[in-house]
């Protein structure tokens, strides 16, 4: 096997890695976007209104209802409410510090290991690209060191394989950028929109232990 035929080999190959990883980017993109919906209120007013009932059943002393109604929504911060208001007996600060544990483990870290992902992809893609670019020169190269009557269409077909990889590389990493910048925000709104609601639901809490 000459180098003209490895390079075909690991150029069909490259091509096969590159595609892999842009699926599994969408993949982490599609399924971070769906997440943070999932985890989030549609805006700033329903989830002031949400804290707002929920801290007036609080005051009220109707923790089972508030149990009731957190448990059924899938949303981040009913969620926590649901596990602060079913474990008020540790007090305040230990409850706190549950509820910050709970918050960190099963909602942020989804989020990041999804925004990994991405980032990897990100990184991946051009250094893939690059792989082609080099598998493509070399076998461009190749065939001129053979002092052959080389024919135009054959280094050309060996330059095409180079600046394809190129580009798929780059096709990958420049809009992905711009989607985890995206998701990146929304990421850190949510964060603070769960940590703004829960201050006020923990702050009851900190008054009943008083």
């Amino acid at each position: 096997m000459n180098i003209n035929q490895l390079v075909d080999r690991l150029a069909d190959a490259c091509y096969v890695f590159l595609a892999l990883n842009f699926i599994w980017g969408l993949y982490n993109v599609i399924m971070g976007f769906r997440r943070v919906k999932e985890l989030s209120f549609g805006d700033h007013d329903e989830q002031a209104e949400f804290v707002d009932d929920i801290v007036q059943k609080l005051q009220a002393g109707r923790f089972d209802l508030v149990e009731e109604l957190c448990g059924d929504d899938p949303r981040a911060l009913p969620q926590l409410t649901q596990l602060a208001a079913g474990n008020r007996q540790l007090g305040y600060d230990q409850l706190r510090q549950v509820v910050m544990e709970i918050l960190q483990r099963d909602v942020m870290a989804d989020l990041e290991y999804r925004a990994n992902w991405i980032a990897t992809t990100i990184k991946c893609g051009p250094l893939l690209g690059l792989f082609g670019t080099v598998l493509g020169m070399m076998a461009a190269f190749g065939r001129i060191g053979t002092g052959e009557n080389i024919k135009p269409y054959m280094i050309a077909h060996d330059i095409s394989v180079a600046l394809i990889c190129t580009a798929m590389g780059l096709g990958t990493a420049i809009p992905f950028n711009f989607i985890l910048a995206s998701l990146t925000t929304r990421i850190r709104v949510l964060q603070d929109a769960i940590g703004a609601g829960l201050m006020r639901i923990l702050d009851f809490f900190k008054t009943l232990k008083a």
